[in-house]
């Protein structure tokens, strides 16, 4: 799409913004009532963006909120406040984190979607460089979490998020965890490092490991993830850093705040290269043209290059390249002069609302998803989209039979933006989200939580979303069966979606302990069963009593409780009655489970429901000990008890699953990145970053010969470990 079709769109996009406004109010309303409204609505959205990861409307729209407000303010001076949302950067400071003031401060970005809007820019800029020296740096803008790195002597010192542009966050208790930050910066011959430098840039989750950690939530009956962006600010605002752990998180770089001595670097250019040569990740693309025609075509070329990238891009940045020149034009109050985001408005497509279905997940909550007619957005076809909650439908006034406007979050996770109002049926109905439950028997509500629950005097609210009432529904005992036997669980063929319904509909099974009740009789009443597809069936049951401990744990269904964590539980109490047994308190003591997570393992236990469904299981023989108890003479020695490994490159003759049970079997944990906590890297052919990483870090490197002879699974002479040096060598 040309910069000139984008400008259109976007000015369409505003004006029908705008209208759908004003047509939404009941009367007219005065520009400083309208800018009043758009400061509270907008700084709601600043504390959920920024404080709380969880958005409710997309960056677009957020942004038309911003353009509005700009040129009521703009057309109204009257009415200007020096503290408006339009003239102050975001606050991501959250409870609970060390607070530290950034030498420089961080600004935003000016943005826009226009090529005009560019133009002008550009016009400016001209106004006080002189156009043989107007040197712009056109850069990918990567949709993630801003962050400044802190270096004294080249050494890492402190990483802090944006904050308040003053101040940030301490987030370093996450930074071992995110691939591509040096613990200490490469040496460049002939360049002593700056006694202190801040380092900026971007911590971002690549498109695979957000679906990866999405499909891993719904094979638990967890909500995913809305986008990329969410998970990592969610992740690195947490107060565990297991969560960095078991999530991929990556950075790039591309800026500098204080360093000293001063005129270290000249430019931007200069500043990147060097950046590189540390040892930091730095974009691929990089446009270093002369004028603002020049710009414009390295953003036609990103906006093309982009849509393969494997990670989340918004626009491009276009900066000067001279620091000096960067020094002579200054900042306004939020941002610099002589920088701007262009922003790629989001791919969108047309089509109708056919439906809007009730799902129930495994632990009661009913979400809400359009039905879509089948339409191609960003290259793949959309027929289903989430619409979150009841309040998200109320918001967008969404409604059975309308023409909607379908995008991607973050181009991968389908979403509704709204609906088209010329193209509304004069005999729509409001869409009821209790009206829908009464008509399909269901009876649920939308309990009340805690506000804070480390603050209880702050009260109660109703929660977001509904919830099934009945917790012995038959819905309910569908969806528990079919987790309890998913991949990630009891790993039983054969029973699906349309089985598990069966076995319910007609009474067979109640719950999940009943499968191992099951008879050859009754299996064959169910639909297109014969007798040799119901002898796999009950083969795939009975296979499943020897399954080990954790998968059992993670089939219970305990609310936040996941693969990881049932993994962690079974290894610290070996077994179910002990598990069972154990209260909130021994529960936080293990690795990696905070206290929400071990309140909620407590109260599922102290029901008596779970106990008999415990007993149940007990009795029908299943396996609820894990190998290493003191009566098990076969247990696998804990020879990496306390150990963390991390996997890299390709290995000669296992895979990297065998290799993690292999690890986790013995005691030991699997990381996804290298960090300080890890205590060794198994390397393969094609080792990458994580073995140069480990190297800088000076961690131990073995290959798989070696790492097989300190298993115990074969007999290979000692010594076979090789040096980071010599494997380096052979890798290359």
């Amino acid at each position: 799409m040309s910069l000139l079709l984008r400008f259109s769109f976007y000015a369409l996009a505003v004006s029908l913004y705008f209208l759908s406004t004003v047509n939404s109010m009941s009367t007219p309303i005065s520009p400083a009532q309208r800018i009043e409204q758009l400061r509270k609505e907008i700084t709601e959205h600043d504390e959920r963006y920024y404080r709380n990861a969880a958005p409710v409307i997309s960056d677009f729209e957020y942004d038309l909120l911003k353009s509005e407000l700009k040129a009521l303010e703009s057309a109204h001076p009257e009415f200007s406040a020096e503290n408006s949302p339009s003239q102050i950067v975001g606050d991501d400071r959250s409870r609970g984190f060390e607070k530290f003031p950034h030498r420089v401060p961080m600004q935003s970005l000016d943005n826009t979607y226009s090529e005009g809007e560019f133009l002008e820019f550009c016009a400016r800029v001209g106004k006080d460089v002189p156009a043989g020296e107007m040197n712009f740096l056109v850069e990918p803008k990567i949709d993630g979490v801003s962050v400044s790195y802190t270096y004294e002597n080249g050494k890492f010192v402190r990483a802090l998020t944006r904050g308040n542009g003053v101040e940030g966050d301490d987030i370093s208790r996450h930074v071992a965890n995110i691939a591509g930050v040096p613990a200490a910066l490469v040496p460049i011959p002939g360049k002593p490092f700056p006694k202190i430098v801040e380092i900026r840039g971007e911590i971002y989750m690549r498109n695979g490991e957000f679906l990866r950690i999405n499909a891993q939530r719904e094979a638990e009956g967890l909500e995913p993830f809305a986008n990329p962006r969410n998970l990592t600010a969610g992740t690195i605002k947490s107060q565990n850093p297991e969560e960095s752990a078991r999530r991929r998180l990556d950075t790039f770089v591309y800026g500098l705040g204080a360093c000293e001595p001063a005129g270290t670097f000249a430019s931007l250019s200069e500043l990147r290269a060097t950046l590189h040569a540390w040892g930091f990740p730095v974009t691929e693309f990089c446009g270093n043209v002369l004028g603002g025609d020049a710009a414009a075509e390295k953003i036609r070329e990103l906006g093309e290059l982009r849509k393969s990238y494997p990670f989340p891009t918004d626009g491009a940045v276009v900066k000067l390249n001279s620091l000096a020149l960067q020094r002579k034009l200054g900042e306004k109050s939020n941002a610099p002069r002589w920088a701007i985001a262009f922003k790629y408005a989001p791919e969108q497509a047309e089509t109708t609302l056919r439906a809007i279905t009730l799902q129930i997940g495994r632990t009661g909550k009913i979400t809400p998803v359009a039905e879509l007619d089948p339409v191609e957005v960003a290259g793949t076809t959309v027929s289903r989209a989430t619409l979150h909650n009841e309040d998200e439908i109320a918001r967008k006034d969404l409604r059975v039979g309308d023409r909607v406007i379908i995008e991607k979050a973050g181009e991968i996770i389908p979403q509704v933006v709204r609906f088209v109002p010329e193209k509304r049926r004069a005999d729509s109905e409001v869409f009821s989200f209790e009206n829908e439950l009464k008509k399909l028997g269901i009876d649920a509500e939308r309990p009340l939580r805690l506000v804070d629950p480390k603050r209880p005097e702050k009260g109660y609210e109703r929660a977001v979303a509904w919830y099934v009432k009945e917790k012995d529904s038959p819905e309910l005992r569908k969806r528990r069966l079919i987790y309890f036997a998913g991949k990630t669980c009891m790993d039983i063929p054969n029973l699906g979606e349309a089985v598990a319904n069966q076995l319910v509909d007609l009474g067979f099974v109640k719950t999940p302990a009943d499968l191992y009740t099951l008879s050859l009789e009754q299996v064959l009443k169910l639909e297109k069963f014969k007798e040799k597809s119901a002898q796999n069936l009950l083969a795939g049951i009975e296979a499943s009593r020897s399954r080990e401990l954790w998968r059992l744990i993670n089939g219970l269904g305990i609310p936040n409780v996941g693969e990881t964590t049932a993994k962690d539980l079974a290894k610290k109490f070996k077994t179910l009655s002990v598990l069972a047994a154990a209260s909130a308190e021994d529960l936080a003591t293990v690795a990696g489970i905070g206290e929400i997570v071990a309140s909620s393992v407590a109260e599922f236990f102290l029901k008596p429901e779970n106990q008999a469904l415990c007993e149940a299981f007990i009795v029908a023989g299943l396996n609820t000990e894990i190998a290493g108890t003191p009566d098990d003479s076969s247990a696998v020695e804990q020879i990496f008890e306390g150990k963390i490994f991390v996997l890299t490159g390709t290995l000669p003759t296992l895979k990297r699953d065998d290799a993690k049970k292999m690890i986790e079997a013995r005691g030991g944990k699997v990381a996804a990145s290298v960090s300080k906590k890890t205590t060794c890297v198994l390397a393969g052919e094609e080792a990458g970053s994580k073995l140069e990483k480990a190297r800088a870090l000076g961690i131990e490197i073995v290959d798989e010969a070696e790492f097989l002879r300190r298993s115990g699974e074969v007999s290979v002479p000692a010594g076979r470990m090789a040096s980071p040096e010599e494997l380096l060598l052979d890798l290359n």
